[in-house]
């Protein structure tokens, strides 16, 4: 999508035209078109609760079950079986995720695994030993010892550590935003507010619209939430029942990307399933981990591939500036604002196919009318989609990616911010020069709901195999151009 557009849109379907935009319309302040964002250095403080005590419990309770039971009974140096002891209870546990930090942990939870899993792994050491030794193998009285001195001091130990964090949540609860419908959001806050022991505290609302009954604040625009994120620090959201996430899905997703921990909160008593539990409600992590998006992978992957394009398109690039240059006359480089990620102004690059009256237009005019009136070769650059070729070192400066959501003029940030809910959530992900809604035919004046979508979809899907998908299916779609 750029801002000389001409490629209708087809029929019946909401196009970014029929929003009423005009060339006439005032350009907004610079602070409206950031979106929904976070600001860079101020992401809220997270505490989250180490992982290392439990398996350093569960180390110690193996030491002191084969140093007990072991020191007469097996044909090795004592150091080799504990060893293998050890591997064997830390690998069986971290399998049944005994090292997954619990919403509120309780031993006796953990018990029948963690016990089963100890005596797993003794019978596993016995069957290694009779194995080698078979004179040697284990007595039953060694085993039954092992397991009962290993279990009591495992649960002892992860008692004492479940006991601290119980003791720390009590005292620190994590502020959390509840997501979701107004009156049922409130409900679900008010529960948690009854229960402490939970170690969540609800300081805000976050729906689309103020209502429901007396209760928290209720947030409706991404400046309240981001506020909230800010002054309260933030550190959990509570997305009620299924609807929130299908409603709210790029609010969770730019939420997640903050570093909250996102959680579903079932609300039907029917419900079925299993999960943990928070103030008696049924509840799930979501997956919503966005450090992904900066990863190193998709980075290099910019480096190489729009550097390699730039040494091999160089003499393209070369002489399409001097046929411009020759058949439309100076200025053959056009340069305008766009937003990228997190809401950060860029220049962007490309082939000048069209000239505007003035910067007011180029700004805020959507499309470009009279296309046959371009001269021949600025309509041969726009339908081979060699205008965009110039954005290559937009993607090497780091100002764009590959593949990512098209970035958009301020002016048209703004509005489409307004009227589209999830349009700024694409702001989570550095913009591209192709994308998923592009390879779907999302380009030019076609419906931005849509582009939404797809866009958003991409963020939340995103793997590094799915943008060299999609770069080879914008490269194979470069023989039937059809125009950006």
């Amino acid at each position: 999508m750029t801002a000389e557009s001409t490629v209708p849109s087809p029929g019946g379907r909401p196009r970014a035209s029929d929003h009423g935009f005009s060339p006439v319309s005032v350009i907004p302040p610079r602070e409206a078109t950031a979106g929904f964002g976070f600001p860079d250095g101020r992401r809220p403080f997270v505490r989250r609760a180490s992982r290392l005590p439990l398996p350093a419990v569960d180390i110690g309770a193996a030491l002191a079950g084969g140093c007990l039971a072991l020191p007469f009974a097996s044909p090795l140096p004592l150091a080799v079986p504990v060893l293998l002891l050890v591997l064997a209870v830390l690998g069986l546990n971290a399998h049944a995720s005994l090292y997954r930090v619990a919403p509120v942990p309780a031993v006796l939870d953990e018990l029948p695994a963690l016990c089963g899993r100890i005596a797993a792994g003794w019978c596993a050491l016995a069957a290694l030993l009779a194995a080698y030794s078979p004179e040697h193998a284990l007595s039953a009285h060694t085993l039954v010892l092992g397991c009962a001195v290993q279990s009591v001091v495992s649960c002892a130990g992860r008692g004492a550590v479940h006991g601290g964090r119980r003791r720390t949540l009590l005292r620190h609860p994590r502020a959390a935003l509840v997501v979701g419908r107004a009156a049922e959001a409130q409900r679900v806050a008010a529960a948690f507010l009854r229960h402490p022991g939970c170690g969540v505290r609800p300081v805000g609302v976050v729906a689309d619209e103020p209502g429901g009954p007396e209760g928290l604040p209720v947030l409706t625009t991404g400046e309240e939430v981001q506020r909230a994120l800010i002054q309260t620090g933030v550190q959990d959201v509570l997305a009620v029942g299924p609807a929130a996430r299908a409603e709210q899905g790029a609010l969770l997703g730019s939420l997640g990307a903050a570093g909250c921990s996102v959680w579903e909160v079932e609300t039907d008593p029917s419900a079925s399933g299993r999960g943990d539990r928070l103030a008696g409600f049924a509840c799930r992590p979501l997956p919503t981990d966005r450090r992904r998006y900066g990863s190193a992978g998709k980075r290099l992957l910019d480096v190489l591939v729009s550097g390699v394009l730039l040494l091999v398109a160089g003499p393209v690039l070369l002489l399409c500036a001097v046929v411009l240059r020759a058949a439309d006359g100076p200025g053959v480089v056009f340069r305008q604002e766009r937003i990228g990620k997190d809401g950060r102004p860029f220049t962007l690059l490309k082939f000048r196919t069209h000239r505007p009256v003035d910067a007011h237009e180029a700004a805020t005019r959507w499309s470009v009318a009279n296309e046959q009136e371009m001269r021949w070769f600025c309509r041969f650059l726009r339908r081979t989609s060699l205008d965009e070729l110039l954005q290559l070192w937009n993607v090497l400066r780091g100002d764009m990616s590959l593949v990512g959501p098209r970035p958009e003029r301020p002016f048209f940030v703004d509005r489409f911010s307004q009227a589209h809910p999830g349009y700024a959530a694409r702001h989570r992900m550095r913009t591209g020069i192709t994308g998923l809604a592009q390879i779907h035919g999302l380009r030019g004046d076609t419906s931005i709901e849509d582009r939404c979508r797809f866009d958003n979809a991409y963020i939340d899907d995103w793997s590094l195999w799915q943008d060299v998908c999609i770069l080879v299916r914008t490269a194979a779609s470069l023989v039937r151009p059809t125009g950006s």
